[in-house]
């Protein structure tokens, strides 16, 4: 079973959303073992060769972008499981800063999700991620969380 990363550009510091993010953290960690690394924003040319350094290897990378493929809740989770059972090593979640992510890392990502065809902010892109990838979670394990 695969482990999850969430490589994120920019910290989440506001104390409602960090604890927010927390808590999703910690409901996810039951079920995957979940890493969260923060990387700070910089122009494009220095977050491309931060983030390529900190992206684990072997590694499933899928960045998140507006373009990105949309899924469903129900859809999401059934692609984690085939992700997470791959055995390809970590899934990791590429989210970008106010400029978004760099093309190359873009173009260099396994696939690109999209969470929305609105533009997020990164500090709530990434607790939509968390709260989707618990969700997700509830989902395959059949929770009462998931109903709708």
């Amino acid at each position: 079973m695969s482990s999850l990363v969430v490589l994120a550009v920019g910290k989440v510091k506001e104390p409602g959303l960090r604890e927010a993010l927390d808590d999703y953290v910690k409901r996810i960690e039951r079920h995957f073992p979940l890493e969260e690394i923060e990387v700070k924003d910089a122009p494009m040319p220095q977050l491309r060769s931060t983030l390529e350094k900190k992206v684990p290897s072997p590694a499933h990378v899928v960045a998140l972008d507006v373009a990105g493929r949309a899924m469903t809740s129900e859809g999401f989770a059934r692609w984690l499981e085939s992700r997470a059972t791959q055995g390809k090593g970590k899934i990791v979640f590429l989210t970008g800063g106010a400029e978004g992510l760099p093309p190359e890392v873009l173009a260099r990502a396994d696939e690109k999700l999209s969470l929305s065809a609105m533009t997020l902010p990164h500090r709530l892109a990434r607790l939509v991620l968390a709260e989707q990838l618990y969700r997700a979670v509830t989902i395959l394990r059949g929770e009462p969380y998931a109903r709708l």
